[in-house]
């Protein structure tokens, strides 16, 4: 394959068709580690994600450079005859497709993968949605926040004399698209073996859902409902949030035994470890809220800094709240290069999380910011169709691309 990345997926093509969150962010993360993504999008419009979250003046999205990052855009519309054709085309010479229409749109396109397994037996085709390809919801639409609340998550997020939250971004469908590229590593692994493709089927309520720790056996054999509890889990003691002096608040997380030792000494209260009210994990959840006034009482008298470098000096694991102006202040986050800057056309320099995890010989890289809309078309019809300028214009007259 031809790509200038020099990552461990360099050797593969991506065909990413669908739009927003679930399918992209997955071929945003194989597109980090190496991976050509070829992004098809309407003629026109593209994907809503080009006008989606904040704005600067001039109105250009600050989510897509992020979303869409080391990906081309090819304009295709896969409405028409035509669009479908080319579809199938590059799909021939690739090895993921990644989708997130809902189930049996591929289908009515001609694009199912029984067509595409023909001429390519060994294509991975991943498949985001909102309840799977199968069972009785599978048509039903399927957006990332009904997926939370149908995995569970969103019953157990909130206050519990509130409504149940959400989390303040978009929880379901990242993780339905980081599990499908965990499916899709998985799958192109197997075809190393076997020469054959498979369909990779990530549903986002089922990824939430994978997420919710022993949830099901303590209701079914337990009889155990869990339910929101604010800032701490139930029967876990001491992990709260807690006052400064200054009117922070600090995270502390000493639920541990051996950890609550070394805060009760930093506390200057090494007695706390022994006390029976407090010395077992079980303890500590019985007596949670007892425990959480005595620690609030102690931080409430002690600046952030100092209270942080105590705890920190002690070995307790704690940490401020952070915004996105503290992370652009922090020294680990600098030193770790967690957010790399690029350059955006209209936006000068572009801040934004870097590629991850970290891997030692063939790390993961962001190459450029998301695309112009159509800004690959000649590049991927040309080289890889070997379509001329006088086919590509008339595609273009014909509202094809």
């Amino acid at each position: 394959m031809t790509d200038t990345s020099s990552g461990p997926l360099a050797d593969l093509r991506v065909v990413e068709m669908g739009q927003l969150i679930a399918g992209p962010f997955c071929g945003q993360l194989l597109g980090d580690f190496g991976a050509e993504v070829i992004k098809l999008e309407s003629p026109g419009a593209g994907d809503p994600m080009r006008q989606w979250g904040r704005e600067k003046p001039h109105g250009r999205s600050l989510w897509w450079p992020v979303i869409a990052r080391n990906k081309k855009s090819v304009t295709c519309d896969l409405r028409t005859a035509e669009g479908q054709g080319l579809a199938r085309r590059l799909i021939d010479r690739a090895d993921i497709v990644v989708e997130n229409f809902r189930p049996g749109t591929l289908e009515r396109w001609g694009l199912g993968y029984e067509e595409l397994r023909r001429s390519n037996p060994g294509l991975v085709l991943v498949r985001v949605t909102g309840f799977g390809q199968t069972g009785p919801y599978a048509p039903r639409a399927g957006y990332g926040s009904i997926g939370e609340a149908m995995g569970g998550v969103r019953h157990v997020i909130g206050d519990p004399g509130s409504p149940p939250s959400r989390a303040g971004i978009s929880l379901g469908d990242s993780l339905a698209a980081v599990f499908a590229a965990l499916g899709t590593l998985a799958a192109v692994h197997d075809r190393h073996r076997t020469g054959r493709g498979q369909v990779v089927d990530s549903a986002i309520y089922e990824a939430v859902l994978a997420m919710m720790e022993s949830l099901l056996p303590e209701w079914a054999i337990a009889g155990y409902q869990r339910e929101r509890t604010g800032p701490v889990l139930s029967n876990v003691a001491p992990s709260n949030v807690y006052p400064t002096k200054g009117g922070e608040m600090v995270l502390v997380a000493a639920n541990q035994d051996t950890v609550f030792r070394r805060l009760a000494a930093v506390m200057g209260r090494p007695e706390l470890a022994e006390d029976p009210r407090y010395a077992t994990h079980g303890a500590r959840g019985h007596n949670m809220d007892e425990l959480d006034g005595l620690i609030a009482g102690w931080t409430a008298g002690i600046g952030t800094g100092e209270l942080l470098g105590r705890l920190h000096d002690g070995g307790v694991p704690a940490g401020r709240i952070y915004t996105a102006r503290d992370m652009f202040e922090d020294p680990h986050f600098a030193a770790r290069e967690a957010i790399i800057r690029l350059t955006h056309p209209d936006f000068g320099e572009f801040p934004m999380q870097g590629a991850f995890p970290r891997l030692s010989e063939t790390p993961g890289t962001v190459r450029h910011l998301g695309p112009e809309l159509g800004e690959h078309n000649t590049d991927v019809y040309g080289r890889l169709l070997g379509l001329t300028g006088d086919e590509l214009t008339a595609l273009s007259g014909r509202g094809v691309i």
